[in-house]
């Protein structure tokens, strides 16, 4: 796959990615969304447990399951849904795509420049810093732009 091409393609999927930051600020409720939305709804857990074909207990049941971490997207989409709700699933990063990648980048690009400096001073044609700060700064570019495959390898 040619670069431009990849590069295109990343910032698509960045731009998609960086929509979702708003929800960022939304957490879970203390008792759970099931409970939450159905309690707003003065919905009972018997009503909802019948909308979902279910037995009285299935919704205590799928609300510990919330809240524990057990139940599957598929379950929660299909209460949303009994509850006339849609469910929302999203992976936000803590900072945008762009700064993730950027730390990385530079994280890769120090280490490449901090290991050529020690050869370098052993053979006293070691850099100053403000140079070795630059060649950081041109190497974190590069990698930027080219993304090599192991760019999230330790």
């Amino acid at each position: 796959m040619n670069t431009k091409y990849k590069q295109i393609t990343r910032e698509q999927y960045s731009k998609l990615i960086n929509q979702a930051a708003g929800l960022s600020d939304i957490s879970q409720p203390k008792e759970g969304w099931i409970k939450t939305v159905r309690s707003a709804l003065a919905m009972s857990g018997a009503a909802l447990s019948k909308r979902l074909g279910g037995h009285r207990s299935t919704v205590s049941y799928l609300e510990r399951s919330e809240l524990d971490g057990g139940i599957t997207l598929k379950k929660m989409q299909e209460t949303a849904e009994a509850m006339h709700c849609h469910f929302v699933y999203a992976i936000v990063p803590n900072d945008s795509i762009e700064k993730i990648i950027d730390r990385q980048a530079e994280t890769i690009a120090r280490s490449i420049v901090e290991e050529s400096s020690v050869h370098m001073m052993l053979e006293a044609q070691q850099l100053s810093k403000a140079e070795n700060e630059k060649e950081i700064q041109r190497l974190k570019k590069q990698i930027i732009d080219e993304l090599p495959r192991d760019f999230w390898e330790d």
